[in-house]
C-alpha cells in the first residue's frame, strides 16, 4: 500500500465525507484546512487542551449517504507551543495502513468495520464524558443532515413550547443537546423565557450544552439571574455551569459580570475561576480583566495557580498578554509572590 503521512491526506484519498470537531476547550467544527495546516507544521493548534488537539473525526465511506458517521475522539500530543508532536501520529497512521491492507483509494463502506476496531487500544484515542458525547453527535447529526434523535421532540415541547403536560423527569440528554445544537433565532427568546422556572436539574445539563455554543443574547439575563441565585442558597455546581454556559456569548454583559464575580473574593473561590479560564476565555481578552483574573488566581490558595496560567498561555491569543502580566507583576503583589513561591 501507498504510505499516507497524514490524517488529512487519509481522508482526502479515500473521498470520505468528513465533518471535523475541536474537543478541547468547546466542541465546535473544526476546518479541514486548519488541519492540513496543523499536521504541515504551519499553524499551532488554536485552542489546546491539557497538552493535547482533541479532535473528533466524523464521517463516512463510500456512497452510503444514509448511513451514521463514524466517528474516531482522537488526543495529538502538542508540544509548548502548541504544534503537532508527529511521533504518535505517524504511529496510528501505520497501523491503519495495516489495518486496510490495500490501497487507500479502493476503501469503501465495507471496511468501516475493519477502520473502528482499529480504535481499540489505541493510545491516541480518549473517551469523551457523556455530555460531550451528547454535544458531538448532535453536532454531527446536523452536519450530516441527519434527523435529530427520538429525545429531540420531548424536550423541544417542554423547553421551546411550554407545554405543561411534559414531565421534566422524561427529558434525555440527547435531547436537550440536539435542541441546543438546532436552535434556531426564532426559538431562543421561547428558551430565555423559559429558563427562570427551570429545576435546576434540567438548568444544569441544558447550561452544559450551551457551552459549546454562540450563546444567544437572550438567555444572558435570565442565565445570569439563576446563577445569582444559585450563589445566595449555596448551590456552586449551578454557579459553575452558568459561567461556562454564558462563556460562549460574546455579549459585553458576560464580561461585565465576569468583573463583577472577580471583585468579590467570597464569591471567586477556585471553582469559578477554573470555570472562567475553561469556557470564558474570550472574555479575558481585556487588557483590565487578564490582570485582574490571574491576580485573583494568585490570591486564591486553593487554585492550582501553575496549571491555570499554563492552560491560558497555551491560548494563541492569551499568550502573550499572560506573559506579559507575569513578567510585569511586582515582587510584592500577589501574583509576584505566588511566583516566587514557586521558585522556592
Amino acid at each position: 500500500m501507498q504510505s499516507i503521512t497524514t490524517l488529512s491526506e487519509f481522508f482526502q484519498r479515500t473521498g470520505a465525507e468528513v465533518r471535523l470537531f475541536d474537543m478541547g476547550r468547546r466542541i465546535a467544527p473544526f476546518e479541514f484546512s486548519r488541519l492540513t495546516e496543523f499536521e504541515a507544521g504551519a499553524t499551532p493548534w488554536p485552542l489546546p487542551w491539557n497538552g493535547q488537539a482533541r479532535l473528533a473525526c466524523a464521517f463516512r465511506l463510500g456512497n452510503d449517504t444514509a448511513s451514521e458517521p463514524l466517528i474516531w475522539f482522537l488526543a495529538l500530543p502538542l508540544d509548548e507551543q502548541g504544534m503537532l508532536v508527529p511521533g504518535p501520529r505517524d504511529a496510528f497512521l501505520e497501523r491503519l495502513v495495516e489495518t486496510l491492507g490495500r490501497t487507500v483509494e479502493s476503501v469503501g463502506r465495507d471496511d468501516a468495520p475493519h477502520i473502528d476496531n482499529l480504535m481499540r487500544d489505541n493510545p491516541l484515542v480518549f473517551n469523551p464524558e457523556l455530555t460531550q458525547q451528547a454535544v458531538l453527535h448532535a453536532q454531527a447529526a446536523r452536519d450530516f443532515a441527519q434527523p435529530a434523535s427520538k429525545h429531540h421532540a420531548l424536550v423541544y415541547a417542554y423547553l421551546i413550547d411550554a407545554d405543561t403536560s411534559v414531565n421534566w423527569q422524561m427529558l434525555g440528554l440527547q435531547g436537550i443537546a440536539d435542541l441546543v445544537a438546532r436552535l434556531e433565532s426564532g426559538e431562543e427568546a421561547r428558551l430565555a423565557e423559559r429558563i427562570p422556572a427551570l429545576p435546576v436539574e434540567v438548568l444544569q445539563p441544558l447550561c452544559y450544552c450551551m457551552e459549546h455554543q454562540d450563546l444567544a443574547s437572550a438567555c444572558v439575563e435570565p442565565l445570569r439571574e439563576r446563577a445569582e441565585q444559585a450563589a445566595r442558597s449555596g448551590d456552586l455546581e449551578t454557579v459553575c455551569a452558568v459561567i461556562r454556559a454564558l462563556g460562549g456569548s460574546r455579549d459585553s454583559r458576560v464580561g461585565a459580570w465576569y468583573d463583577t464575580l472577580l471583585d468579590d473574593p467570597a464569591a471567586c473561590g477556585p471553582d469559578v475561576l477554573a470555570a472562567i479560564a475553561a469556557r470564558g476565555w474570550v472574555h479575558l481578552e481585556d487588557e483590565q480583566r487578564l490582570p485582574r483574573f490571574l491576580t485573583r488566581l494568585a490570591e486564591t490558595p486553593q487554585a492550582n495557580f501553575t496549571a491555570l496560567v499554563r492552560d491560558l498561555a497555551l491560548v494563541p491569543r492569551l499568550r502573550l498578554p499572560v506573559l506579559m502580566t507575569l513578567r510585569q507583576a511586582s515582587a510584592d503583589s500577589p501574583i509576584g509572590l505566588r511566583l516566587a513561591e514557586l521558585d522556592r
